[in-house]
């Protein structure tokens, strides 16, 4: 659980490394979390497999241009690009669809961590379509932007993980989570709660702060 910090959201999100989603998880995501279920990776792995950022793909339909003007009130672009289905699944929206969609995103990234780009990008056109059920986000650096997309990529390469991370808003009654449900939360699920601040000075330790590229050159990921 990352919270991104009163100056920003001001919300909680409920994250899974995209490798361990099964049916139950996005169970989990939906019913207790309640918000958005996203898969991310890292924006240069995103941009070689030939996705676009969804404002860009919008200000393609002259009409519809105008919508990509404003910004959300915390300041930054969003980081969706498109949304997917996996090609097996049957309306891509259960469980067990958006799950094995979710494992098949994350089996994309492994792909391109082993064996290049090229390879991935034909996996992925072959293996999803779209418009889908899921959307993929994608992480820029925390220098650029400090939301739960960037976080909770970050957080997943200090663990020693591929960049491949499912999340959802944890919602309650109206609005988002209250800081002190979330803690409660986090305490009685042993889900450790922390803060963007935490994380940010992580990355920053780590040499993740300006970007990810050459720490997954240098292979250190699972």
């Amino acid at each position: 659980m990352i919270f991104d910090g009163d100056e920003r959201e001001a919300e909680v999100d409920l994250i899974y490394h995209a490798s361990g989603v099964g049916p139950e998880a996005i169970y989990d995501l939906r019913v207790n979390a309640g918000g958005l279920i996203c898969f991310a990776t890292t924006w240069p792995i995103a941009r070689d497999l030939g996705l676009i950022w969804g404002y860009e793909l919008i200000r393609l339909h002259p009409p519809l241009a105008p919508l990509t003007e404003k910004t959300p009130k915390y300041g930054d672009k969003p980081a969706f690009t498109i949304w997917v289905n996996h090609v097996s699944t049957r309306t891509g929206i259960s469980d067990v669809d958006r799950s094995k969609t979710v494992r098949e995103l994350d089996k994309i990234v492994k792909i391109y961590l082993e064996e290049g780009p090229v390879r991935a990008r034909r996996m992925f056109l072959e293996g999803f379509q779209a418009p889908g059920h899921v959307p993929v986000l994608a992480a820029r650096s925390l220098s650029e932007r400090r939301g739960h997309t960037e976080l909770s990529t970050c957080l997943s390469l200090l663990a020693g993980l591929r960049p491949s991370v499912v999340f959802a808003e944890m919602l309650g009654k109206g609005t988002a989570l209250p800081l002190d449900e979330a803690r409660e939360i986090s305490r009685r699920r042993g889900i450790p709660l922390l803060t963007g601040d935490q994380v940010v000075e992580a990355c920053k330790r780590a040499g993740l702060y300006s970007g990810y590229r050459h720490y997954v050159q240098q292979g250190r990921h699972g």
